[in-house]
């Protein structure tokens, strides 16, 4: 039985975004894009912790070695949380000036895969990269309006990803030994009037999670057929993105945005830019670490 949303921190992130569970300390990292925020959520202790930085992180995701990962603006970063001091991984020196990145996360292997957003227009000029174990970057495709969520399936043949503008869920087949993609293809459509696709996760049936940017929800779909199995209503019209968490990896965290409402709007939303959490039915997909 699924249980009741719950708020777990009214942040009031502009941009909240990148949830990413951290199995080995038992610690949710998310991040504020605008505000150049990572949140540190331990549930067990009910701690919040916010480091401040200087530059936009897109997304966040756990070192093997310790510390943390961000895709931020057009580099990968690591993160020391002792310190707070940042070093430079690898630049991607032909990303256009007015990009950033914007949502990833990394495959069973252990490789980074992030993408990137033009920061003031609509143009396809952002990409899909991959950062491998060695620290080189890898140019999946370009192409891309806005780079959001993506996931791998329980076995690990399929890599299912959203640009949002498209409205779409795609899904390509899945190399875990190279990282490699191919066939790619369109398994889920949003309906009309449902905002766009965000954020996503997936559970352990193979289920996707997607968080719907102007959809007052996130939604669970079978990417087999596309169906839809089942709707989370959120009190914040600006769901950006879910993940698993807890010991049982049967947690669903939920960020939100306060990004570009009225204040009319804000008011009808209170809690827009908070993190959420739900208990599920299902257990979720872990989230791996960086191996570099």
């Amino acid at each position: 039985m699924r249980g009741q949303l719950q708020l777990i921190d009214d942040a009031k992130a502009t941009l909240g975004e990148g949830p990413c569970w951290d199995r080995v300390n038992g610690v949710l990292y998310w991040v504020d894009i605008i505000e150049k925020k990572v949140h540190v959520y331990n549930p067990l202790l009910n701690s919040k912790r916010v480091i401040q930085l200087e530059q936009c992180p897109g997304t966040i995701v756990p070192r093997k070695s310790g510390g943390v990962v961000l895709a931020m603006d057009r580099a990968f970063y690591a993160l020391d949380l002792m310190t707070e001091r940042l070093t430079l991984l690898a630049g991607i020196p032909n990303e256009p000036a007015e990009n950033r990145f914007n949502d990833g996360k990394c495959d069973a292997a252990g490789r980074f895969w992030a993408g990137t957003t033009p920061l003031a227009d609509i143009e396809p000029t952002g990409s899909l990269y991959c950062l491998e174990a060695d620290l080189n970057v890898r140019h999946a495709f370009g192409g891309v309006v806005c780079s959001n969520g993506i996931a791998w399936s329980p076995d690990d043949k399929t890599m299912y990803y959203i640009d949002s503008l498209t409205r779409e869920v795609e899904a390509f087949d899945y190399n875990a030994a190279s990282g490699e993609i191919d066939g790619r293809r369109t398994v889920i459509k949003l309906p009309e009037g449902e905002g766009l696709p965000d954020g996503m996760t997936i559970d352990s049936e193979g289920m996707l999670w997607v968080a719907q940017w102007d959809g007052y929800k996130v939604s669970r779909w079978n990417p087999q057929n596309g169906e839809r199995l089942e709707i989370i209503p959120v009190p914040a019209a600006r769901v950006t993105s879910c993940t698993f968490g807890g010991e049982k990896l049967d947690e669903l965290y939920i960020t939100t945005a306060r990004n570009g409402l009225s204040d009319q709007a804000l008011a009808e939303q209170p809690l827009a830019g908070g993190l959420f959490k739900i208990k599920t039915h299902v257990s979720g997909a872990a989230n791996h670490p960086f191996v570099g």
